[in-house]
């Protein structure tokens, strides 16, 4: 069987998802373009020998909808011959769209093709697509649907992680974040979001470095009042040992609302060295996994397992690991159940600080993690993201 290799990983700043945001004018088409060109253009690619680009968004409709992945192929100037797929797998569409790509090269079906995603959030709002899981009483009943912020403060409940937990994690990530900015941890992938001629974002513009755990502190609880309406009786159905859910979870210790796109280039090594370039991973395994729906946020722990099944491998064997960071306690989960210590995971902050454009997300943390592990000389990494509806999703990589 052939093995797909990791040729170079690209993506933009993350926006602040508003319309104050510096991405806000800039169309989703208009990011997920300057990705692919981006590609094209450090990698000298003859984009006739691409066969797909595979593109995550988890709203696309409106400006994001009609399979914006073929789309942005052609606004990007690609040959034609390049075919397009959009793939919504929720949270992890970015990720699930690279290993798609990969999927087709191992399988024979392609030579050479990218995968990554894109989501504006300030111009199309988050569940926009609608649903019946959350909007048919049917659907919702049978499946004890509450939002994602109640399963999150129930995994927080369940394991006696406390305000205080919680918020330590944000103020080590904005940390983290701040860092790495800093050292140009991030300056190897970045591609400046160019508008009107002009740059209009070349920097992550959602963290806030000087946050304390005074400052989170003195936040109110997010989804405390969702609960009241009805919804922490839901998920109590669920999770019947529940006497109450806490409440610890705000916008400060969960992931946050912002635009962008990023773009992973997959090929075989033949075929990416007959083009003149030189492998930077070999992907190793990759996995997806169902889990309980009404919490949604803890698929990452048996995703991962399975994944190091696949791979013959086991937690020792990996060197660094990246999650997601929808919210405090899903890292905190993870750690715990598999043992992982913090200075393995998430080692340049994450999605509380710098953001989750959903579409984009698992993208542009699996580039961020092949960057560390070339900064830091590790050998292996695995990344994996939590997913709506209780599901997860982990990809493992090895350097070459």
């Amino acid at each position: 069987m052939r093995e797909a290799y990791i040729f170079d990983a690209v993506r933009t700043p993350r926006g602040r998802g508003n319309a104050k945001g510096s991405l806000h004018e800039v169309t989703a088409i208009s990011l997920s373009t300057q990705v692919l060109q981006a590609l094209r253009d450090r990698n000298g690619l003859d984009t006739g020998k691409v066969d797909d680009v595979v593109m995550g968004c988890v709203a696309p409709l409106g400006e994001q909808g009609a399979n914006i992945a073929r789309v942005s192929v052609l606004n990007a100037g690609y040959a034609q011959t390049a075919a397009g797929l959009q793939v919504h797998r929720f949270c992890a569409s970015g990720l699930e769209a690279c290993n798609i790509a990969a999927a087709k090269i191992v399988s024979g079906e392609a030579d050479v093709a990218i995968g990554g995603g894109v989501e504006s959030m300030s111009r199309v709002a988050m569940g926009s697509d609608g649903g019946a899981w959350s909007a048919d009483p049917d659907v919702a009943s049978r499946t004890y649907f509450t939002p994602q912020g109640i399963g999150a403060d129930v995994i927080a409940t369940l394991n006696g992680y406390s305000r205080t937990d919680v918020d330590a994690y944000a103020v080590e990530s904005q940390k983290r974040a701040a860092a790495a900015w800093s050292e140009g941890r991030f300056a190897k992938s970045i591609v400046p979001v160019q508008h009107a001629g002009i740059t209009v974002l070349d920097r992550d513009e959602h963290m806030r470095p000087d946050t304390t755990l005074a400052g989170l502190g003195a936040l109110k609880p997010a989804f405390e009042r969702m609960g009241a309406d009805g919804f922490d009786a839901v998920i109590r159905q669920r999770y019947p040992e529940l006497l109450a859910v806490d409440h610890v979870h705000h916008g400060g210790n969960s992931s946050g609302i912002v635009d962008g796109a990023a773009g992973v280039l997959i090929a075989s090594r033949e075929a990416g060295e007959a083009m003149g370039l030189k492998p930077r991973a070999r992907i190793r395994a990759m996995a997806s996994i169902g889990s309980e729906p009404s919490i949604m946020l803890t698929g990452p722990v048996a995703v991962t397992q399975k994944a190091l099944a696949r791979a013959g491998m086991t937690k020792a064997d990996i060197d660094l690991f990246e999650l997601n960071e929808a919210f405090a306690s899903v890292v905190l989960f993870y750690m715990q159940e598999l043992g992982i210590d913090h200075s393995q995971i998430n080692v340049n902050g994450g999605a509380i600080a710098m953001g989750h454009p959903l579409g984009a997300t698992g993208a542009m943390i699996l580039g961020t993690l092949l960057d560390e592990m070339e900064r830091s000389d590790r050998e292996t990494g695995l990344v994996t993201l939590c997913v709506g509806a209780g599901m997860g999703t982990a990809t493992i990589i090895e350097r070459i």
